[in-house]
């Protein structure tokens, strides 16, 4: 459905050397704070630019420097895990499912925030076809059980967002920024489909609160930190009889980024 012709950024990239994923093992930071900044594709191209310049390095999977990802988002029938991020709660979880399309590995993720602002995510490795559902799958459900609040009888997928990310590494490899591009989202309850058009989300994860030299960068292009789950905007976006009233101040913030006004079709 989104028809922006969006820019390319495989000039930009070869400026990056690259980052196996054998040499991003060091930093998978499982247990970070995460920091989130909202801009749009042109100024994209600064950032990889002045990333360049201060050598980071780029994750290359067989050759590729830009990866899709596909992930489904489960909930519960009265979307528990979308209301508790809505209402404010400090301590939440979210689990999904999502497919590293180059790859074609596939993932059952559970994220949980704790009170300090921390979060912290587990995964099994499950098979490509129990991305819609993983309900036979015995470990995984086991898994679920053991690592989130819910059993798999009471989630039922919800929506699955699409994108291609761009991973950097700094140097001292203490840091890992994903850049989401393209994002496009489709809710399964409602039917409705919305893009992102060329907003960027950018995220900085860290263990623990350390200096950071592309945080100097971003806050230098002014590029602004905005809290931000992909998963409540998708939500915002798709399904107008849910309550969203707390996250229409972040569609509006995401229109004035980008100089136009999502659809949802």
């Amino acid at each position: 459905m989104d028809m922006q012709k969006h820019i390319a950024f495989d000039g930009a990239l070869e400026k990056l050397p690259p980052i196996t994923l054998d040499e991003m093992d060091s930093i998978k930071l499982m247990n970070r704070t995460d920091s989130k900044f909202l801009t749009d594709e042109p100024m994209l191209l600064r950032i990889l630019d002045r990333a360049a310049a201060a050598g980071y390095r780029a994750l290359s999977v067989e050759g590729l420097k830009i990866s899709r990802y596909n992930s489904v988002y489960y909930d519960t029938a009265a979307l528990k895990m979308f209301y508790d991020h809505h209402n404010c709660h400090l301590v939440r979880q979210k689990v999904r499912t999502r497919v590293y399309v180059e790859s074609g590995q596939t993932f059952l993720e559970v994220k949980r925030k704790n009170n300090h602002g921390r979060t912290k995510k587990k995964r099994m490795e499950i098979a490509p076809q129990e991305l819609m559902d993983f309900g036979s799958d015995a470990a995984a459900c086991d898994f679920l059980a053991a690592k989130s609040w819910f059993t798999q009888p009471e989630l039922a997928p919800v929506l699955s967002t699409a994108f291609r990310r761009i991973t950097l590494v700094n140097p001292a490899k203490t840091e890992r920024l994903t850049i989401d591009t393209d994002l496009y989202f489709e809710n399964f309850r409602t039917g409705h489909k919305a893009s992102l058009g060329s907003a960027v989300i950018i995220e900085l994860k860290q263990d623990g609160r350390a200096a950071s030299q592309m945080k100097n960068i971003l806050l230098d292009l002014r590029v602004k930190p905005i809290r931000v789950s992909k998963y409540c905007v998708a939500v915002t976006l798709t399904s107008p009889d849910t309550k969203t009233n707390r996250f229409k101040e972040k569609i509006r913030k995401i229109e004035k980024t980008i100089g136009n006004k999502l659809v949802t079709i």
